[in-house]
């Protein structure tokens, strides 16, 4: 039997493709390549190129493959787009995880782990954030990710496809083997290493009269690696019978952005340029997980909490792939 990845030529998706093959798992990608990298994905895993709303194409893969569970990574994730071109979003994140969804109802493929988002939450009203926090979302992605786990929550009722909808706060780092490489780059730590290399001459700062120690915003930082192996246990948590949930994934401390820039500097040891910009309409001042029932359930532990050590991983990944996956493009 294997596992389903789609959007496994992704960030998060090809570290979870490593992590499952270390666990002596059988992984086969999906991935339509629009925001995924080839060259991420193991030559000798199997690799399909199409779209999961192709159905056709999904059903050969269940049938070839055997599948016997999926784990979803396959989605557009920029905010800002997102408000400037909501159909895109709910067109690729909704729609088309709708028609993956019946082929799975169709095929007998009854566990999904689907890579959820605290963008669920909108503003924060309380923290840190737990499950129980109402989901309002501020953006069309935040939507189209809470229209999934609501669509998810009927597949079970309906189809008997049970479901983990884990919910991360701010993904970092990487493996020796898989790193990020965004295009566009949105995220802070790559963009603070892009500076530190001096392939852009600052990082901006964005806000600097938050409610927080030294006024900017202040974040959640999860390595990539303990997101993989989230997926991996909610997993098993569904062999093992576990019905639909939802958990929040994250290290329960937050660091500003003045202190991710500090924290890089010592990494590198190089100077890092910040400049102060304008606060960005709907940016929260702080956001900080509650991962208990994770632990509590899922018996999942962050191995990675140190910022330094996150921000190390990431730079000793982009120091050895200057051009990121594109220094294996053929």
């Amino acid at each position: 039997m294997s596992i389903l990845i789609t959007g496994g030529a992704g960030y998060i998706g090809s570290v979870t493709v490593e992590g499952l093959r270390t666990n002596g798992e059988t992984p086969v990608v999906i991935d339509n390549l629009v925001c995924g990298h080839r060259a991420a994905v193991d030559a000798d895993v199997s690799f399909h190129k199409g779209n999961i709303g192709d159905s056709d194409l999904v059903r050969r893969i269940i049938e070839q493959h055997q599948i016997e569970a999926v784990m979803h990574f396959s989605a557009y994730a920029y905010v800002g787009e997102s408000v400037a071109d909501p159909g895109k979003y709910f067109e690729n994140n909704v729609a088309e995880t709708l028609r993956l969804l019946n082929v799975l109802a169709e095929s007998g493929v009854d566990k999904f782990v689907f890579s959820s988002t605290c963008a669920t939450y909108g503003e924060p009203e309380y923290m840190p954030i737990d499950e129980d926090h109402p989901q309002k979302p501020a953006n069309p992605y935040g939507w189209s990710k809470l229209f999934v786990e609501r669509i998810l929550e009927s597949f079970d009722v309906a189809h008997g496809i049970r479901s983990v909808s884990l919910r991360y706060f701010n993904a970092a780092g990487a493996t020796e083997k898989h790193g990020e490489h965004h295009e566009p780059e949105t995220h802070l730590i790559p963009l603070v290493l892009a500076a530190a290399k001096g392939e852009r001459p600052d990082v901006k700062i964005f806000g600097t009269d938050y409610p927080t120690d030294d006024g900017t915003a202040v974040r959640d930082y999860i390595h990539v690696s303990d997101l993989s192996r989230a997926h991996i246990l909610a997993l098993e948590y569904l062999r093992a019978g576990g019905r639909t949930d939802a958990f929040n994934l994250g290290n329960g401390n937050g660091y500003s952005v003045r202190q991710v820039i500090q924290a890089a500097e010592g990494v590198t040891d190089r100077k890092i340029t910040a400049v102060e910009d304008k606060k960005r309409p709907g940016d929260p001042s702080i956001l900080v997980a509650n991962a208990a029932k994770a632990r509590e359930v899922l018996e999942w532990e962050p191995a990675v909490k140190d910022i330094e050590e996150i921000i190390e991983s990431a730079w000793r990944w982009h120091q050895a792939h200057p051009q990121g996956y594109a220094d294996s493009r053929a």
